[in-house]
């Protein structure tokens, strides 16, 4: 594990993707009293702490592994929750400038609100979404961006969260850019995390979680075939997560399964793939071993899991989970 943390040092990372903010708000009870306007309770928030979310959380990840240089590239807007973004990065050394700022689009943002009394998260949350596919101008930028800014990385991992027709960055266009650079860069590690578009990926490392990759092969195959879904991806690598039993590795030569230590009572699985996703970039870099990057993987997985919201794993952390 040493080597691989040493190695990290040395590495740079772009995220690209839908980068969002999570805003986690703690709420007292007891100051619910109604609004005199409408009479409707109110939800008495007493403090806010602020993180980089989806593709951040990605970011959030990699700096905390100690690399030299993480920077994130996706699309946000003129408001608020923008600026509060970008404060969020740079206090965890990502680098922002690639960001886009539309007019046009809100600040993708999670806003959870957890009870104060009881430490859960207990009210519906309030999302800042958007319905409407990214704006031309934007995906253009995004483009552009890209276009330039794709050969300064070691690492290129892409973040495709968006669901339900939102406003996501990965875009058919964009795919089609990834799909063009990623094999003329053959020292690269680009690895995609889609919820719902793996199957549209090509030539590209994909970790899709058991679920998500089900769904692709039902719907592509009308059963669940993880060979046949990388052959049809043209994946250099497929890694199917699942979860607290580990991952199964599909390559060309077939399957292996790296288990992952079990976890009890686990405080918070939220983020458990970006950081696997992290860890298992950092460390194939490092290595080109697909096995052993699993496990090193697994290891980021299983410490942030066990941290309230989407926690981190650094290296002091790992060496001493090493030698348990």
């Amino acid at each position: 594990m040493n080597d691989i943390l040493e190695k990290a040092t040395t590495l740079s990372a772009l995220i690209v993707g839908d980068v969002c903010l999570d805003r986690w708000c703690r709420y007292d009870p007891e100051l619910g009293e109604p609004s005199r306007e409408t009479g409707i309770p109110r939800t008495g928030v007493i403090r806010v702490d602020i993180t980089p979310g989806a593709a951040g959380t990605v970011a959030n990840n990699l700096a905390a592994l100690g690399l030299a240089r993480v920077a994130v590239l996706g699309v946000i807007g003129q408001d608020g929750h923008g600026f509060e973004l970008r404060r969020a990065l740079r206090e965890r050394r990502i680098e922002d400038k690639l960001l886009v700022e539309s007019a046009d689009v809100q600040t993708f943002t999670y806003t959870k609100l957890i009870n104060s009394r009881t430490n859960v998260e207990d009210q519906p949350r309030v999302d800042f979404i958007n319905p409407s596919k990214l704006p031309s101008a934007a995906e253009r930028a995004v483009l552009d961006s890209l276009l330039g800014a794709f050969d300064l990385f070691d690492i290129v991992i892409v973040s495709d969260q968006a669901e339900g027709g939102c406003g996501g960055v990965i875009t058919k266009a964009v795919r089609a850019l990834l799909h063009e650079l990623a094999p003329n860069f053959p020292d690269k590690v680009v690895l995609v995390d889609s919820r719902q578009h793996v199957a549209d990926f090509r030539r590209i490392i994909a970790k899709p979680n058991h679920i998500e990759a089900a769904k692709a092969c039902t719907d592509l195959f009308g059963r669940i075939d993880y060979r046949a879904l990388r052959e049809h991806m043209c994946a250099p690598l497929l890694l199917v997560t699942h979860g607290g039993e580990g991952v199964l590795l599909v390559t060309p030569e077939g399957e292996q399964w790296v288990r992952t230590k079990p976890v009890e009572s686990p405080v918070d699985i939220c983020g458990a793939g970006d950081s696997f996703a992290a860890g298992f970039s950092v460390a194939y870099r490092a290595t080109r071993d697909a096995a052993r990057a699993a496990r090193f993987g697994n290891a980021v997985a299983s410490i942030t899991i066990m941290k309230p919201g989407t926690g981190t794993a650094s290296p002091v952390e790992l060496l001493a989970a090493s030698q348990a």
